[in-house]
């Protein structure tokens, strides 16, 4: 027996390979629409025969989102983009996008409906990316006030984009960027831990809450960096630059972004939220409420880090 069908929109990316693999474990059966889904055939074995199911969608596009919720007793919402690329924008993701999720679960009496937002979402924020974020959770607990909105702070682990990102600049150049100064704070989150949280309100049926998920330690920019350093191994300069030479190094990125499958490695719009800390706020709902035994970055952190290391995986760090 399964507890029934629940479709998972960003189900193949880095935090949504998690969250089909909690939801399994829990005897779920998950459906993932995906623009491609010949690219995720890998999705299917994480559960058993038929227990994961592909289908091709497009958030865009009004009517393929509402035959992917088709039948489905609960959904979740993942999809987020970093930086925007062609028709691939913060409008027509984050905005529209969770639109037509939401719309789509309305007009189906579907309740049962997770929303994953970001620490630092608002609507007033100069970042595009904070603001389509905090526009969404409006637009959706309007149309579905049972949504339960989870706001992660950065997220790590196997395949991140923070820690490994840094890593590979580290095997290659001199001395590591502290934007802004280094001083920002952040509430590094395990992937794993955000997963569980994300299934468990399923599980037991969302009810209209909003949860901050943030690890069991604060740290700055730098003191990140430098774990990360210690954790490889290796030794590297860490040069703070001001916001004025970081928002330039932003604008770089995006000129290198426009070129064919090349990502940039920071964007202006990157650039400002960095400026907010990145923490979980007083008087909300958090792992606590949930019951969750969190991970810290200095239990996981290895367990992905030796590749990156001088002699590899197998080396052992000098003391």
């Amino acid at each position: 027996m399964t507890k029934g069908l629940v479709t998972v929109f960003g189900g193949s990316g880095f935090i949504g390979k998690h969250v089909v693999r909690a939801l399994v474990k829990d005897g779920w059966r998950v459906r993932i629409p995906m623009r491609r889904p010949h690219t995720g055939q890998d999705l299917k074995v994480i559960g058993n025969v038929g227990q994961v199911q592909l289908v091709q969608a497009n958030l865009r596009f009004k009517t393929s989102v509402e035959r992917a919720v088709e039948g489905s007793d609960a959904v979740i919402n993942l999809v987020a983009l970093l930086f925007e690329s062609g028709r691939q924008s913060f409008n027509a993701l984050h905005i529209n996008g969770a639109t037509h999720i939401a719309e789509a679960c309305a007009s189906r009496g579907i309740k049962n409906v997770v929303q994953v937002s970001a620490i630092g979402a608002d609507a007033e924020s100069d970042s595009d990316y904070a603001r389509t974020k905090a526009e969404a959770e409006a637009i959706v607990q309007d149309l579905v006030p049972t949504v339960d909105v989870m706001r992660p702070s950065i997220v790590f682990g196997p395949e991140d984009a923070f820690f490994n990102r840094f890593a590979q600049m580290a095997q290659l150049a001199p001395a590591l960027p502290l934007i802004g100064g280094g001083d920002t704070k952040f509430q590094p989150v395990y992937v794993g831990d955000v997963a569980e949280a994300i299934a468990k309100v399923i599980g037991r049926g969302t009810t209209g809450d909003t949860y901050e998920l943030g690890g069991p330690r604060i740290y700055s920019f730098k003191e990140l960096m430098q774990l990360m350093l210690d954790t490889i191994g290796r030794k590297r300069l860490l040069l703070p630059l001001p916001w004025m030479v970081t928002n330039g190094l932003g604008f770089v990125g995006e000129l290198s972004g426009a070129l064919p499958f090349i990502d940039p490695f920071l964007t202006r719009d990157q650039v400002t939220n960095l400026k907010s800390d990145n923490v979980v706020s007083d008087d909300v709902k958090s792992f606590e409420d949930l019951g969750i035994t969190l991970e810290t970055v200095e239990s996981v952190l290895p367990t992905y880090m030796g590749k990156y290391r001088k002699y590899g995986q197998f080396h052992e760090k000098s003391a």
